[in-house]
């Protein structure tokens, strides 16, 4: 038996969101300030700059994490490094070799409580089965998911995607039916979601952060020719065809926080 108190309780607490075994959370104020820091905390809080994090309730599924997010955990938590043989482990490290993820995504299992690493970026929930059981993620945006899901690498469906979209060659992949959490740069309130019904939608720089795993990713040329493209002053286009959902920023990336 364990009681918390002063955690979610606290009045400079506020539950932003609740999914699955997930509940984000987030600091109103920054109270551990000083003289010097008073100020940047103040005008920071009113710019939405605060401090979330992750709580995940065990007792509603087994937990994969990012490694290293973890910063406490509570009661009856078992966590393992999620290895299943030999075979598992190479897989896991060339997907990670190839997407920019961690290798090993330790696993959480048992009936506690499992706090994540306090971040200051927007924490968002997701569920794979609105994304028709399978959603491709930016590099470095997982988080946390129910174990349930299945990671996989997705490769670009041609090389012009990887030498000129400003993405890698391979992303990672959730699979199956669950709720994940990713790190946004962006807050949900201005994410923009674009459902494709056997259509195309064509962006200028890397601003989708989540597509879904039926879409074709592609790079091409804005305009049917070179001069076309040139006159345009657009160039290359990231190109997003067929059915599925996209998850947008309508503002540049950031550098990761």
């Amino acid at each position: 038996m364990y009681t918390i108190k002063n955690f979610t309780d606290n009045d400079d607490v506020k539950q932003l969101s609740q999914a699955g075994p997930f509940t984000v959370i987030e600091y109103q104020r920054d109270l551990s300030v000083t003289p010097a820091t008073a100020a940047t905390a103040f005008f920071a809080s009113q710019m939405n700059v605060r401090k979330r994090q992750l709580v995940c309730d065990l007792s509603k599924a087994n937990i994969t994490t990012q490694a290293g997010a973890m910063q406490w955990m509570l009661g009856n938590v078992n966590a393992n490094s999620g290895i299943k043989g030999v075979g598992d482990l190479l897989g896991k490290a060339m997907r990670g070799k190839v997407t920019g993820e961690s290798a090993i995504k330790p696993e959480y299992t048992g009936d506690g409580v499992l706090v994540l690493e306090p971040t200051y970026r927007h924490l968002i929930l997701l569920n794979a089965a609105e994304w028709g059981g399978s959603v491709v993620l930016d590099d470095g945006l997982f988080l946390a998911c129910e174990s349930s899901l299945q990671h996989k690498a997705v490769m670009r469906s041609n090389l012009s995607s990887a030498v000129a979209g400003g993405e890698g060659l391979f992303n990672l992949s959730l699979n199956g039916i669950g709720t994940f959490c990713i790190e946004s740069a962006c807050p949900q309130e201005e994410l923009i979601e674009i459902t494709l019904d056997r259509d195309v939608l064509k962006i200028d720089g890397n601003f989708a952060i989540a597509w879904s795993g039926s879409l074709e990713f592609t790079v091409e040329r804005s305009g049917k020719s070179l001069l076309g493209s040139a006159a345009s002053g657009e160039g290359l286009v990231n190109v997003y065809r067929g059915s599925g959902k996209v998850l947008m920023m309508p503002t540049a990336k950031m550098a990761n926080i």
